[in-house]
This record gives structure tokens, sequence and C-alpha cells, in this order.
């Protein structure tokens, strides 16, 4: 039993590294066929897709009435994405750097998104109607980055009727793009397929070895719903390509926080009975969130010293958890 676990294990790694390895083939196309830029569509659709565990597992926790377990991962899951995924891509690289706009908007962004949900839950609980206002936040952000695309097309077009427009896109539909799209949304399925029998074959070796499961839910639960993250931010970095690194990074922390627990909340309304559960991993996530903001601003970079204390930032945050 042990051994068909490992195998399990070795096997679905290697699936999810070379539906890593399509979906940046895939974006690189997308990207320059749209010309909406490689961060934006890493943001948006590889961000989402990426996040999937993370919903899986926030909506059937609030079903089954355990809403610590849904916040939970989606804030274990933010932390683990910046300190210790981001952290492991340095160490392992030697550097990422850091070139964009992004730099202004996004990394902001993406930290009040990550605090965002706490504060309205303020009253201790996270209802339909705050799950609407995260998800209207998140739809604003994906709007945000077709705004500008969005006026073009309405200042050329205004005259036309909606008929005619829809039959010219209709006449110009670009079908080498379309089969891109298809060959992404399969690697993606893949790669989530494959993430979620590793993190079962995971969560079962841990067990057979006599790991407690506090251990396994704080740990491996939130850094195997971050294992796509992982495999495609090294794949990503090692491509030349640190803005799908970036986009899938911020984009991820953004739709965990806003589009993950909005709907959690629409779908189950969610009641906090102790904040104290919280306090550490909100703390934690502030510092790392700022240490790793301060980084990447004053060099335009991540370098290896900088990455291995993301990483030690992350194993204390794990061990003040565990012990206290």
């Amino acid at each position: 039993m042990l051994i068909w676990q490992i195998l399990i294990l070795i096997f679905f790694s290697f699936v999810l590294i070379k539906s890593a390895e399509w979906i940046i083939v895939s974006l690189r196309r997308i990207a320059k066929r749209s010309k909406v830029g490689v961060f934006a569509i890493s943001a948006i659709i590889l961000a989402v897709g990426t996040s999937l565990p993370e919903l899986f597992v926030g909506i059937t926790s609030a079903i089954e009435g355990v809403p610590n377990i849904s916040l939970g991962v989606v804030l274990g899951s933010n932390i683990a994405n910046t300190a210790l995924i981001t952290g492991l891509v340095a160490l392992i690289l030697g550097k990422i750097n850091v070139h964009g706009e992004y730099l202004k908007r996004d990394v902001f962004m993406a930290l009040v998104a990550g605090l965002f949900p706490l504060a309205l839950m303020a009253d201790g609980i996270l209802g339909r109607v705050d799950g609407l206002i995260l998800l209207f936040v998140y739809a604003s952000y994906t709007a945000s980055f077709f705004k500008d695309k969005f006026a073009e097309i309405t200042n050329e077009h205004s005259r036309e009727s909606f008929f005619y427009k829809f039959l010219r896109q209709m006449n110009h539909i670009d079908f080498d793009i379309t089969k891109e799209y298809g060959k992404l949304f399969i690697s993606l399925a893949l790669m989530l397929f494959s993430s979620q029998q590793i993190i079962g074959a995971s969560e079962k070796l841990a067990v057979s070895i006599g790991i407690p499961i506090f251990v396994v839910g704080l740990i491996i639960l939130a850094i195997g719903t971050s294992l796509p993250e992982l495999v495609f931010s090294l794949r990503s970095v090692k491509g030349g390509e640190p803005k799908m690194f970036f986009g899938n990074l911020l984009g991820s922390t953004i739709a965990n926080s806003t589009l993950i627990v909005g709907l959690t909340a629409v779908i189950s309304p969610i009641t906090i009975t102790s904040f104290g559960d919280y306090r550490n991993a909100v703390i934690a996530f502030v510092i790392i969130f700022l240490s790793f903001w301060f980084f990447i601003r004053s060099k335009h970079r991540l370098d290896r010293l900088e990455g291995l204390i993301l990483v030690v930032m992350y194993l204390i945050f794990v061990t003040i958890e565990f012990v206290f």
C-alpha cells in the first residue's frame, strides 16, 4: 500500500510537469494573438484554473459546516504561494527578474484582496451579501485588464448595428487561437486532476506513516492545493516568462480571496466562532507579503538569499501554528 502511494505520487508528478509545459506554450500563443498580454492572461485564466483545488475544498467544507477549513485553506494557500512557492523558485533557479507595471497595482491589489474577506467577517459572519461583494471585486479586477480594449472596440464600431457587429466577428473567428484555448483547458484539466491525485496520495501516505491529521491539514492540504502554482512557476521562470509567474502568483491570491471565498459564501454563509484561529495566519500573511513586496521593489528581482528568507519565514509560520 505504501509503495503504491509512492508510485502514484511519482506518476502524477510527471503528468503535472508535462501539463505545465503545455500550458506555457498555449499561453504564449494566446497572448501573442490576442494582444492582451502574458501577465493579463496568466492573472485571469491560469490563476482561476490553478485555484480550482481551493474552490473545491472551500465549497465542500462550507457545505459540510466546517468553515474554518474553507477560510483556512485559502489563507494558508496564499501564504504558501507567496512564501514557500516563490522562495523555492528563487532558490532553485537562482533569481527571478521583476519588470512591469503590475508592481504598482497588482501587488497592492493582492494584499488588499487577501485581507478583504477578513474585514467583511468582522461581525462574525461572511454572508451572501459579503460573498456578492467579493465576487464584484473580482469581476472589477478582471474587467480592468480589458478596459482599453473594450474602449477601442466601442469607439471603432459605435455606429455599427449589433447584428452587423455579430456577423463581422463571426466572419473573423481565429480558429488557431480557439484551438490553443482548447489545448489550454485540456492541460489545465490534466494539471488539476494530477494535483488532486497527489493530494489524495499524500494524505494516505501521511496517515499510513503516522503523521497527525492536524499536520496533514495544515501542511499537506495547503501546500497540495498550491502544487499547480509551484510546477507552473518553475517552468515559466525557467522558460524566460517571469510575467507568467507573477501573473499566476498575484492572480491566484486575488482569485482565492475574492472569487473562491465569494462563491463559497454565496452558496453557504460562513459563521466564524473564533477569530483566534486566524490571528497567527493573518499576521504571517501581512508580514510575508510585505517582505515579498519589499524584495521585488528594492532590486526588481528575487535572488537566492531572499528566496531562502521567504522559505524560512514559512517554516517559522508552520512551526508557530503547530506549537501554539
